[in-house]
């Protein structure tokens, strides 16, 4: 399959069937299942860890895990990525979950879907790469910020009956009662937060946080056995039995199906569905859509480059919205390519797509078979596993390498998205970043557009002008922004000649705002009885004047194939005004 094929196809199923193509045997198919297996390991406290910073209980973002895991898996377009709850989506799902509860959650993950599906018909994946690597480090770095801020109660053990929802406002609280930290929550937290970070350097294929969660869950019972209570998945959770009796931790059951809006709003009935209702979560729906679809073609982009192999970007839009759309009905929150898993499900030795999905049965094992175990993962533990999750994502040395040798502009848009993510929300923070963006593109295309008198240039000119009679060559692009300005400073110089050629043969791009300049310079022209030609047009240029050619002068009218064709035409209105 071409690169354009690549980019415009649409086929459910696209890396597994490639994949599959290919030719599937034995050996890949224990290659897969020994990097799902691996990857599977890795996102069981993961995937708690992200539904508890989401604001709901864990055993949804297993749910996710399994079920959006698998579904992605077999219908994406990018052959190693692993699917699933990620830190991104915290920054919106936390403060959605505060607001309208589980089944709020559920339901404008459900409108993503639909949106997601949207843009993959409208065949929008190619168009995310589009999007500033400022816009984007700038975000992300806003959400591990937040991330951060939202795990020091469980790091430090304090009692915050309700977190504000501004950022502003969550600082004061926790300054409020960082007096009142829990000595043996914040010693569990720092031993977890060494080990995170110091077992890297064992040099061992073992990722960090299982021996790191492990060691975690024994020093909390040992400190239980000094009579100091640190907060557990147990101690927390909560879940009723068949007979009605509550239970602590995960329940060791599979999800079962139900309508998104009847699980538990924020007063633990369910919401009536209502258009008011999908209206008000339209926005932060639309948030989500957006933000899946950078991360998960971003993760796509990241591993087509470690791999060799290429995405189809529209499909996997197409992947991550029909998993969104289905995961919602069992309780599941939003999903997403994760890069992290997905990084590590490569480097474990995947083949296909089918590794994902050996992954997703790992995670369902975990839930029926550790459910019990799980309970006694540290809250405070969970806190520093989050606060590195976070710091990776952030992608901090990537944003120092921007700030210290990009120009001030992408620093600009850097800081500003950093900003309005941390003090209002994604929503804010994208659609500044990328116009503000946008209008810094065109500032500096704008710049390069030139005007350069040749008409001494040998070069170019190849017979001599008539007197007071001038040749310009026009240099970039003429798009709205940039030829006013160039035929605006050109207008004033005109007028003090007997006659003026442009010479368009280096200017490759002209939009409607460039054709009205050039239709007001012929009229100024015009106007001061100074005779302009145009030579050597390109393409694009031409095909534009012809689309707007109507009864009246059009720069066609003067135009010529070459400029010397241009300079004999002046020559003769010369000749003619002598002549009479």
């Amino acid at each position: 399959m071409t690169q354009r094929q690549h980019l415009f196809s649409l086929r459910v199923g696209f890396a597994l069937r490639e994949a599959l193509a290919e030719g599937y045997d034995h050996k890949a198919l224990l290659s897969d299942l020994v990097a799902g297996i691996t990857v599977g390991v890795i996102a069981i406290p993961l995937a708690m860890a992200l539904a508890i910073a989401s604001g709901v209980a864990p055993q949804y973002g297993l749910y996710t895990a399994m079920i959006a895991g698998a579904i992605i898996a077999l219908t994406g377009g990018s052959r190693f990525s692993i699917s699933g709850p990620t830190a991104a989506f915290v920054i919106i799902l936390h403060p959605l979950a505060a607001t309208y509860g589980l089944a709020g959650l559920l339901l404008a993950s459900l409108m993503a879907g639909a949106i997601l599906v949207a843009m993959a018909y409208a065949r929008l994946g190619r168009f995310i790469e589009y999007i500033p690597e400022a816009v984007t480090l700038g975000f992300t770095g806003g959400i591990a910020i937040v991330i951060v801020v939202l795990q020091v109660p469980d790091f430090l053990g304090l009692t915050v009956a309700e977190m504000p929802e501004h950022f502003v406002g969550k600082l004061a609280v926790i300054g409020t009662h960082l007096a009142r930290f829990d000595g043996g929550s914040t010693l569990i937290a720092v031993f977890t937060l060494v080990l995170l970070l110091a077992w890297p350097a064992l040099v061992t294929r073992i990722p960090p946080h299982l021996p790191a969660l492990v060691l975690a869950c024994i020093f909390a019972a040992v400190l239980d056995g000094l009579g100091i209570e640190v907060e557990t998945i147990g101690s927390r959770f909560h879940y009723l039995l068949p007979d009605g009796a509550e239970a602590a931790g995960v329940p060791p059951y599979l999800p079962y199906f139900d309508w998104p809006w009847n699980r538990a709003g924020v007063d633990g009935q369910p919401l009536t569905l209502s258009l008011d209702l999908v209206s008000d979560l339209l926005p932060t729906a639309i948030a989500i859509a957006m933000l899946g679809a950078i991360e998960s073609l971003l993760c796509a982009v990241v591993l087509d480059g470690i791999s060799g192999k290429r995405h189809s970007a529209n499909s996997e839009l197409m992947a991550q919205g029909l998993g969104n759309l289905v995961v919602p009905f069992f309780g599941g929150v939003t999903a997403t390519a994760a890069i992290a898993r997905s990084a590590v499900n490569f480097k474990a030795g995947a083949t296909s797509p089918v590794a994902a999905l050996v992954h997703a049965a790992v995670v369902l094992l975990g839930l029926l078979l550790l459910a019990d175990a799980l309970a006694y993962v540290p809250m405070p533990a969970m806190a520093a596993l989050l606060m590195v999750v976070a710091w990776n994502m952030s992608e901090a040395p990537k944003s120092v390498k921007l700030v210290r040798k990009s120009p001030s502009g992408d620093v600009a848009v850097l800081l500003t998205c950093l900003s309005l993510t941390v003090f209002f929300d994604m929503v804010i923070a994208i659609t500044v970043g990328i116009l503000l963006a946008s209008l810094l593109f065109m500032k500096e295309i704008a710049s390069l557009t030139r005007v350069v008198d040749i008409s001494g240039s040998r070069e170019f000119v190849h017979r001599p002008l008539p007197e007071n009679c001038k040749v310009f060559k026009i240099r970039g692009a003429l798009f709205f922004a940039a030829a006013d300005r160039i035929f605006g400073e050109l207008s004033h110089e005109i007028r003090a000649l007997d006659g003026c050629i442009l010479h368009m043969q280096y200017s490759s791009y002209l939009d409607a705002g460039g054709l009205s300049a050039i239709e007001k310079l012929m009229a100024h022209c015009e106007k001061h009885g100074v005779p302009i030609r145009f030579s050597t047009w390109q393409f694009q240029p031409l095909k534009t004047l012809a689309r707007a050619r109507v009864d009246g002068a059009s720069p066609l009218d003067l135009s010529f194939a070459r400029l010397d064709e241009a300079i004999d035409a002046i020559v003769k209105i010369g000749d003619y005004h002598e002549a009479g």
